[in-house]
């Protein structure tokens, strides 16, 4: 019989070489993967579109021809991809009649690759929110906190891959929604350049956006995973690993304070390569805090018209219905009602809503200069660098029905989405006692709900963020990712590499 749990400890790496070898059958891991879904479904409800039969199909195809990159390995696939004979929902109810008549390219590649696609996972409604919960489908839980989320928008995925159900996670990142929720969750994350995958078949939600683009990306427990993700889409890390000399970091996370454990993982991440011979470069940080009010200024240019298209009627949920309402406040009315939350305490809030809502063609023509000068300036800073080490977000993971007020918090994963460069998460520690109320007292609503989601948090993971700098690519952060990792790998019971059931069993 299949020990359900063993999937939870086998790397895609090893379940691929194993098939292809023949000492494992697709089916068998199949089977476990599905026992272990079972067995965790009702705790925190990810896997919302399963197929069960089309993927046990898929299986056999594979013990009957065991090659492929990726062969045998079982994946789940964020809710926005297209997959024939499901649904694409996005959360929203008035488009849950509709069956997807072919798959999304991404997943046509994985499938060729040898992948089994076990279905589709759950996503915020409308993609809006780094918290996975929707009308449709409810509320994606974390693996090992009820009273908080995966994050999101790939949050489904990410618990998915953190629960042990599945080694491999499809995603997708327009401002932090592959990182964040490996961050949450305690897995790794790639988001590639645009030109690596691109949207990879995914439902386009905003089709005014031009400027910048979400990207296709991969949730999994290591590096080693994330780069046979890449070269099963025909995106290669293998080969002589890139020679990593110097890497720059900080430890800021723009409007909200980095809590404690956040900081210090950025230590012991660079602690870490520092022990490997590289040399730590502290930059400024304040220039990634820049660079995330262009980026949320550009994404909401349109005043959210696009999502309110997208919802088709529905109703949007509460934490949506808020979001939108400030994405389309008009731009007279900004500047009195920053002065006015000023005045109430709530900074943080009257700098956003000066830093987004609608533009003219003149006023989106203004950011994507100062885009423009941010990238001089970031490649001028980290010139001589080969990555950057910095948080994934100012916090631990979000207790549920706080992402709305915590929207900030992702801000340190704006810089790589706004200049089309390639990051990536790696887990490096769980906070620790003490650690959960480091912040000082304040009246701002948003920092007070810092202060609640870091309280109670003891034991959760926290991740950290590798950045190439401009010119730089996929291989050398998963190179710096996997150095971060070595360090704790052995300690670390999610990445033991423990063997699966032989195939004679």
């Amino acid at each position: 019989m299949t020990d359900p749990s063993a999937i939870a400890a086998a790397s895609a790496v090893v379940i691929a070489d194993a098939v292809r070898a023949g000492r494992r059958r697709a089916t068998d891991v199949l089977a476990a993967c599905e026992a272990r879904w079972r067995e965790t479904a009702v705790q925190i409800n990810a896997l919302v579109q399963p197929r069960s039969a089309e993927a046990q199909a898929e299986a056999a195809a594979v013990d009957a021809r065991p090659a492929g990159i990726l062969a045998g390995v079982p994946l789940s696939v964020k809710e926005c991809f297209p997959i024939r004979g499901l649904r694409t929902t996005l959360g929203i109810p008035a488009r849950g009649a509709a069956v997807d008549a072919a798959d999304a390219a991404i997943v046509e590649s994985l499938r060729a690759a040898g992948g089994v696609i076990v279905g589709k996972a759950n996503v915020p409604q409308a993609m809006y929110l780094h918290e996975t919960a929707n009308p449709v489908f409810g509320r994606t839980n974390h693996p090992w906190a009820a009273d908080r989320g995966p994050g999101g928008s790939s949050g489904g995925d990410a618990a998915l891959v953190a629960a042990g159900v599945v080694p491999l996670g499809v995603g997708t990142d327009l401002a932090g929604s592959l990182r964040q929720p490996a961050h949450a969750c305690g897995i790794a994350a790639i988001m590639p350049r645009a030109e690596i995958v691109g949207e990879a078949g995914s439902i386009d939600t905003l089709p005014h956006l031009h400027a910048v683009r979400p990207r296709a990306g991969f949730l999994a427990r290591s590096a080693d995973d994330l780069a046979l993700a890449l070269a099963a889409v025909g995106q290669s890390a293998a080969g002589r690993p890139p020679l990593v000399r110097r890497v720059g970091w900080w430890d800021t996370s723009g409007p909200i304070p980095a809590s404690p454990a956040i900081r210090r993982g950025v230590a012991e991440a660079m602690s870490r390569l520092q022990a490997a011979g590289i040399e730590a470069v502290p930059l400024d940080g304040t220039l990634a805090d820049e660079a995330a009010w262009i980026h949320l200024g550009i994404i909401s240019a349109d005043g959210a018209a696009d999502v309110w298209r997208l919802l088709a009627g529905s109703r949007p949920m509460p934490a949506v219905a808020r979001l939108l309402r400030l994405a389309g406040l008009p731009r007279w009315v900004r500047p009195p009602a920053a002065a006015a939350a000023r005045l109430l305490g709530r900074a943080v809030e009257a700098r956003g809503l000066l830093a987004t809502g609608p533009r003219s063609a003149a006023g989106l023509a203004e950011l994507l200069a100062a885009r423009a000068e941010i990238a001089t300036r970031l490649a001028a800073a980290t010139a001589g660098c080969d990555a950057i080490v910095c948080p994934v977000s100012a916090v631990p993971a979000l207790r549920h029905g706080t992402a709305a007020r915590l929207v900030l918090a992702a801000t340190p994963c704006l810089l790589a989405n706004l200049l089309d460069l390639p990051a990536g998460a790696v887990p490096v520690t769980t906070v620790r006692a003490g650690e959960d109320a480091g912040r000082s007292g304040s009246r701002d609503p948003v920092l007070q709900a810092a202060m609640a989601t870091d309280r109670g948090s003891e034991g959760l993971p926290i991740g950290v963020q590798v950045v190439a700098p401009p010119g730089g690519n996929e291989a050398t952060v998963l190179a710096v990712m996997r150095l971060i990792e070595q360090t704790h790998a052995a300690d670390d019971p999610v990445r033991l590499s423990g063997l699966l059931p032989s195939a004679e069993a």
